[in-house]
């Protein structure tokens, strides 16, 4: 028993010091972003390639600040779901921290900039008289996770709210490493295994509802149960696609427009769970 407590608290602090400084990158990265003067690059028509590139970056931040250019008209309906769903969280975080491969990475770095783009042309496509607003009187930042950076110290926004979320994150990841050990223990990893392909065609249902709760905790349990094994890329990339971080809270702030906000969340889902089985049809169809 203690040798598996032991086991899942080391992996855990061997991943701390490398959450720590991407963080701390993320964070200065962020602060310095902004679209309010420049938000014409996505309104363009290399939108949604720009808006699912910017999606990927670690962190719900630019979501966030989709979510605040969408309501202010300034962006179109596609670009916004391009972002969404490229989004990951702290998924591709906790990917590189883990010392993940880049065959483990790229696979799902490919899917959600192909689906991102390909969902945000389409939507554009049909929604081709949307009209836009053209001017911003604000500053919108893609502050992490929608935390905003004025009135404090630069100690507190590039080190300890870093740290903070280092921290947090690196406790849900204990969490699933010690569930997966004492699991593996009692059932063995054959049974797993097992488990696992039998759930393939239903664990994207799971995992992208999963992915819909607006918090870091739900990348973080879905990308340390697909390190662990737990579920296929699919149901992965399922959970990802719908892990919006709080860029869907931003839209339903809106009450005035909740059946807009529905038919969002809605459509992210079924979108996020077709992903997820059509990739899972792809690797049983070729042996993976």
């Amino acid at each position: 028993m203690w040798n598996i407590v032991l086991d899942a608290f080391l992996d855990t602090l061997t991943v701390l010091p490398f959450l720590l400084v991407i963080y701390i990158l993320i964070e200065f990265l962020e602060h310095r972003t902004t679209f309010s003067h420049n938000h014409k690059i996505l309104q363009g028509n290399l939108a949604p390639l720009i808006g699912s590139a910017t999606g990927l970056i670690p962190q719900c931040g630019f979501s966030v600040m989709a979510a605040k250019l969408y309501d202010k008209g300034l962006i179109r309906t596609g670009t916004l779901l391009a972002v969404l769903l490229a989004t990951s969280d702290e998924a591709f975080i906790i990917l590189l921290s883990s010392g993940a491969s880049a065959s483990a990475i790229m696979p799902l770095v490919v899917i959600k900039l192909i689906v991102g783009c390909g969902i945000g042309y389409l939507v554009n496509f049909l929604y081709s008289a949307e009209k836009l607003t053209e001017e911003i009187s604000e500053e919108i930042h893609a502050y992490s996770c929608g935390r905003e950076h004025d009135g404090k110290s630069d100690v507190r926004v590039f080190l300890i709210n870093p740290l903070f979320h280092a921290l947090q994150i690196a406790f849900y990841i204990l969490v699933v490493n010690l569930i997966f050990g004492f699991v593996i223990d009692a059932v063995g990893e054959d049974k797993i295994a097992e488990a696992m392909i039998g759930g393939t065609y239903f664990q994207p249902f799971i995992t992208a509802l999963i992915g819909l709760i607006p918090n870091c905790a739900s990348s973080a349990v879905i990308t340390a149960t697909y390190i662990n094994g737990g579920i296929t890329l699919g149901s992965c990339a399922a959970g990802l696609c719908a892990n919006a971080g709080l860029g869907l809270v931003v839209l339903f702030k809106n009450t005035k427009k909740i059946k807009r906000n529905i038919v969002f969340a809605l459509v992210l889902y079924l979108i996020s769970v077709a992903v997820g089985i059509v990739v899972n049809v792809v690797m049983v169809a070729i042996g993976l």
